[in-house]
Formats: C-alpha cells, structure tokens, sequence
C-alpha cells in the first residue's frame, strides 16, 4: 500500500512542478510592440553654409519575413496560395511559407500512398496472370538453377578436354 502512496504523492508532485513552470513561462512573453524613436529636434548647425540633412525618424525594428527564392514561389504556387508567380509578395511571412511547405509535404505524401497502392494492384494483376499461365517463382527458380548446373557441366568438359590435349 505504501508503493502505491508513493506514486500517487510523486504523480501530484511532479503535476503541481509542471503546472508552476508553465505558469512562470507565461508571464515571460516577448513584447510585440515596435519600439519608438523619437526624433530630436534639430540643433542649430554650426557651420550655416552646409546644411546637413536631417536623420529620418523610422522604427528601429525589422518586420519578420523571408524572401522567397524560386523553389518557395512554386511550393507557394502549387499550395494553391497565389494563383501566379506575380501575386507573390517580395518579402513573405515565416507562417505562410511554412504553411505552404506542410501542405506540399501533405499532397506529397498522398501521391505517394496513391503510387504505393496503385504498385501494388499492379503486382495483383500481373501475378494473376503468371498464375493463369502456370508460371511460379519456384518454377523459375528451379529452371534457372537447372541452366547454371548445365553451364558447369559445360565448362567442366571444356576444361578436361583443355587438360587431356595439354598432356
């Protein structure tokens, strides 16, 4: 009985854990909101004959994205997410393109559930035929080793008759 309250107070144990770490992790989210630059206004030059040109005021942040090359415009094209080549942004998402990769991996795989079967019922057919005509592995197997004996029965023979004139 005590094994049992073992497990059970390390189950609850190891659960409260868990739940305390996932609840820490949480809180420890990334902020989302872009940073502000403030723009400083301008100082009298010190020299007025070069004007210098004034900085420009722009986020300090770098939208996330990719640029696709070739091979992920067309995994975005045979996704069915753009309709052409054109249609295709400069800079894409990290989520579409993958989202596009899964679903290219998925219809992969499809067509190749679709080649596994069809094989398969190709193989059916063409056995029912070999089994129509009386053909079987055994048998073919059998001839072909039938074939290998009469070639060293064969080369045997060469072979004495190539001693016998030697001497």
């Amino acid at each position: 009985m005590n094994f049992v309250r073992t497990r059970l107070s390390l189950g609850n144990f190891i659960g409260q854990r868990c739940r305390q770490v996932t609840e820490t992790w949480s809180h420890r989210g990334m902020c989302s909101k872009p940073e502000v630059v403030k723009a400083e206004p301008p100082a009298a030059p010190a020299v007025p004959a070069q004007a210098a040109p004034a900085p420009v005021a722009r986020a300090s942040f770098r939208v996330p994205g990719y640029k696709p090359s070739n091979m992920d415009k067309k995994l975005l094209l045979w996704s069915g997410r753009f309709k052409t080549e054109d249609q295709i942004p400069e800079i894409v998402s990290f989520e579409m393109l993958d989202a596009a990769r899964n679903k290219v991996r998925v219809k992969a795989c499809y067509v190749m559930v679709l080649v596994t079967i069809g094989a398969c019922v190709i193989t059916v057919i063409l056995g029912k035929r070999a089994a129509a005509r009386n053909e079987s592995l055994t048998a073919q197997n059998m001839e072909k080793k039938a074939r290998w004996r009469q070639e060293m029965q064969r080369e045997k023979e060469t072979a004495l008759a190539l001693s016998e004139k030697a001497q």
